[in-house]
């Protein structure tokens, strides 16, 4: 499951986008892939997510998974709408299942050592490390790598633009996952000049 969210994570920068209405997922799209972006989280937080990442991944240029999914169900629903990868905030053993039934990866998230260690057992060895900046950033990355060599990390929650170059030095890290890149206030002002910008700015960070 690493090998395809490496492919899918190849850019090693993940904007997590908050939309909450659909008219809005075409022009997104458009400022992410002009500022570099090759994939993007839709996270399941508003009533519109669904034709928002349905929109998104009908775009071409982007591959586009769900965030926030909590259920089972809602992992369907988001694959049926054009989801290449699932992203929950926890880890839950039935989404994970669903998941491989489906037939697409999945990272879950984990915020300690016990949890993960309940990914693994359940063959995951790619997580999102969530909230990342609230629990200590790559001081705590660093620690849970240490035990845990064959584990990949996808650090995410409170980190910006400033944050991105020590997260994606640090040799666990696949990737990085943010909303700086295009934020509540950049959706409601149409401002999507500014999301190529930031996105443009993250993903030259993420070139060696």
């Amino acid at each position: 499951m690493s090998t395809d969210l490496a492919s899918v994570l190849g850019a090693r920068i993940l904007p997590v986008l908050t939309v909450p209405c659909a008219r809005m997922a075409d022009p997104l799209a458009q400022a992410l892939v002009q500022g570099g972006a090759r994939c993007a989280e839709v996270t399941f937080r508003t009533p519109e997510a669904e034709q928002v990442l349905k929109t998104m991944a009908a775009h071409g240029g982007l591959t586009v998974g769900a965030g926030t999914v909590l259920t089972p169900q809602q992992a369907e629903r988001a694959v049926a709408a054009g989801a290449r990868f699932v992203v929950s905030p926890g880890f839950d053993a039935e989404v994970v299942a669903t998941c491989r039934t489906l037939g697409v990866p999945v990272l879950p998230g984990i915020a300690t050592a016990t949890e993960l260690l309940r990914a693994l057992r359940a063959g995951i060895d790619t997580v999102k490390l969530f909230p990342a900046a609230v629990l200590g950033g790559v001081p705590l990355l660093s620690s849970l790598a240490a035990p845990f060599p064959q584990v990949r990390f996808v650090p995410t929650g409170g980190i910006g633009l400033s944050q991105v170059s020590a997260y994606l030095a640090h040799p666990a890290v696949l990737a990085v996952g943010g909303s700086w890149m295009a934020t509540a206030g950049h959706l409601e002002r149409g401002d999507y000049e500014g999301i190529r910008r930031l996105t443009a700015e993250a993903t030259e960070r993420s070139t060696p």
